[in-house]
């Protein structure tokens, strides 16, 4: 079958549109069907359902996409949302969403596979599916669609999406994307029905079908888990942008899980157990990385960073390997310790110092422990005052708001822990350079998620949480803190959608037709497209912040993430009680069920310090 291209009917709007490198694909590192003949005979779309320069930094899926392309025989394209401006020259124009590689439109490919990255890009999938010229739901499809199949982090509660979708994969896929292709494919060639090609799909480990599945008859669905995480390649072929990216630089997953157990945490429990890559790998990775893109920095990317056992032996040879080359190596995500920053300070030397990001989530030790943030104030004095005597000016301080058994002192102690916060820095400082300090506070508003021991803890109301922010930012001081926090409307859509049954899609979908769209871009979210959403389909709300019990069947029970239930009821009667819970890589076994349900065990390579 000819491949249709659109190119020539894309390229005369691109004068007209903001960015127009977001559409032009060809960057270096690329492969397009044109390479081989007869690629053209299967094809899979890999999208993220937002603008180019937030999708093309996706680590996930650069992974799927490199690994794929190592199947000559398969046309391998990227998708993008296309922002508002195109979006609207591409409807005047009736042209279709395409791909980067091939201008291809998308309803053409074989399987078009979507990430599913956070709730607020709900609508935005709606989007991609409708510019597309797809059915939105599920049922609507035939023979002569691509078969639409979803995955990442919001798959764990696939229930208010699972009408749009196929499939929807739980876990991680980097061995699994070659099974999905093979069965789409085979089932192509043999000619059969869209039903048989779905039933085919629902055998592959980690596979949901939403049209299939029956929960009163059917066993739980595991999450695909990868055992040796060190022996899964990091991408063989890295796509390196024209213009600059979010996270623009030669990304290395070194931990993929992370066992600390915070109980608000949801890749915290659905990632488990932590699985790491020896020195050695993440070594080779790195150095593989540079020669391959030109970048001139090195991230060390997982939940939690500075835990990897052999994070010094890492720091020490990608320092000396990389001194000759301008090459600087960074760790995204900290603990809040004095370990952590002197990693910090051995990376950044010689060099102006960045801003400091500590996370200590809550001001008082109280709501520390109910949340199992095993961080004490001392702790993160202690670092402060370590980073501003060896240079730093600016921290970062991310906490958050309305968590379960919260009170009003506990929202005051944010405002009192970052006053003792700024003290510090600038006791720490030069008296002359004291004006330089820089306090950035960034407030949440807690969203309960699937999986977590916090899944059955009533949200705060938007009123609640407007209250709440006022209170801490009229405790705050008035000089030397920026404050920023969170749409307290969005956190609630965000709660809806996060803990939402399949009833909900209607009201997604209701908001979509009213405007609704790139929703993560906080600029975009207009709560008033969610009202007439709520109004027309008779929905309450305030499902969104209601409690539920514990013995209560929830929408996602169907997936298992390997936690088990008990675990997860234990860990919320700790929060209850004020009780932490250690870190099981540290530590004696805490009996969560991943190792005995997924028959999988941390893998740490080097001693825990």
């Amino acid at each position: 079958m000819a491949i249709t291209n659109l190119r020539e009917r894309i390229e005369p709007l691109l004068s007209s549109i903001e960015r127009p490198s977001r559409y032009i694909g060809s960057e270096y590192g690329v492969r397009t069907w044109q390479d081989n003949l007869g690629a053209d005979e299967f094809s899979i779309g890999l999208c993220y359902p937002g603008t180019y320069e937030v999708g093309q930094a996706n680590q996930a899926l650069q992974i799927l996409y490199a690994n794929l392309c190592i199947d000559e025989t398969i046309a391998v394209e990227r998708v993008y949302l296309p922002w508002l401006d195109m979006i609207d020259e591409m409807r005047a124009h009736d042209i279709p969403l395409f791909t980067l590689e091939s201008y291809r439109p998308v309803d053409e490919l074989d399987i078009l596979g979507i990430t599913m990255p956070n709730e607020m890009a709900a609508t935005s999938i709606l989007e991609v599916l409708d510019l597309a010229g797809i059915p939105l739901r599920a049922n609507d499809r035939d023979e002569s669609h691509p078969i639409v199949i979803g995955g990442g982090p919001c798959a764990f509660n696939p229930e208010p999406l699972a009408p749009f979708f196929d499939a929807i994969f739980i876990g991680e896929g980097e061995s699994a994307i070659t099974e999905i292709v093979a069965v789409v494919r085979e089932a192509k060639r043999e000619g059969i029905t869209r039903d048989r090609w779905l039933e085919a799909l629902s055998s592959i480990e980690g596979i949901y079908v939403p049209l299939l599945y029956d929960k009163s008859v059917d066993g739980p669905i595991f999450k695909r888990l990868e055992r040796d995480f060190d022996a899964v390649s990091t991408p063989g072929r890295i796509v390196v942008p024209f213009v600059d990216v979010v996270h623009d630089r030669c990304s290395i997953e070194i931990v993929r899980g992370c066992n600390r157990g915070c109980r608000f945490c949801q890749a915290g429990m659905t990632y488990r157990p932590a699985r790491e890559r020896s020195a050695d790998t993440v070594i080779r990775s790195a150095l593989e990385g540079i020669e391959k893109t030109g970048y001139d920095e090195v991230s060390l990317t997982s939940l939690s960073s500075t835990d990897h056992s052999q994070i010094a032996d890492i720091v020490r040879r990608l320092n000396i390997q990389l001194a000759d080359r301008a090459v600087s190596v960074s760790l995204p995500s900290l603990r809040v310790d004095s370990f952590s920053i002197d990693l910090m300070n051995v990376l950044t030397s010689g060099a102006k110092r960045p801003a400091l990001t500590l996370a200590p989530e809550a001001g008082r030790q109280r709501m520390r422990d109910i949340i199992n943030k095993n961080v004490s104030e001392e702790q993160l004095l202690e670092a402060v005052r370590t980073a501003f005597e060896s240079g730093y000016h600016r921290i970062k301080l991310y906490f958050m708001i309305g968590l379960p058994h919260e009170t009003d002192e506990d929202v005051l102690g944010i405002a009192e822990l970052v006053k003792k916060v700024s003290e510090v820095a600038h006791d720490a400082i030069d008296p002359r350079k004291r004006s330089a300090v820089k306090v950035a506070l960034s407030v949440s508003s807690f969203v309960p998620k699937a999986h977590t021991p916090f899944q059955w803890e009533a949200q705060d109301s938007v009123e609640e949480l407007e209250r709440k922010q006022q209170l801490l930012k009229d405790a705050l001081p008035r000089r030397g803190v920026q404050f920023s926090y969170h749409d307290a409307r969005t956190s609630v859509v965000e709660g809806l959608i996060a803990r939402g049954d399949r009833s909900l899609a209607s009201v997604i979908e209701d908001a979509w037709r009213s405007g609704a769209r790139f929703e993560a871009y906080r600029e975009q979210f207009d709560h008033t497209n969610w009202e007439r959403a709520f109004e027309s389909s008779s929905f309450d709300p305030s499902v969104a912040t209601a409690s539920h019990e514990l013995d209560e069947t929830l929408p996602w029970s169907h997936i298992s993430t390997g936690v088990s239930d008990e675990y997860l009821k234990a860990e919320a009667q700790r929060a209850r009680d004020g009780l932490t819970t250690t870190d099981c890589t540290f530590a004696d076994c805490t009996e969560c069920g991943v190792c005995t349900d997924l028959d999988a065990k941390p893998d740490i390579k080097g001693e825990r310090s």
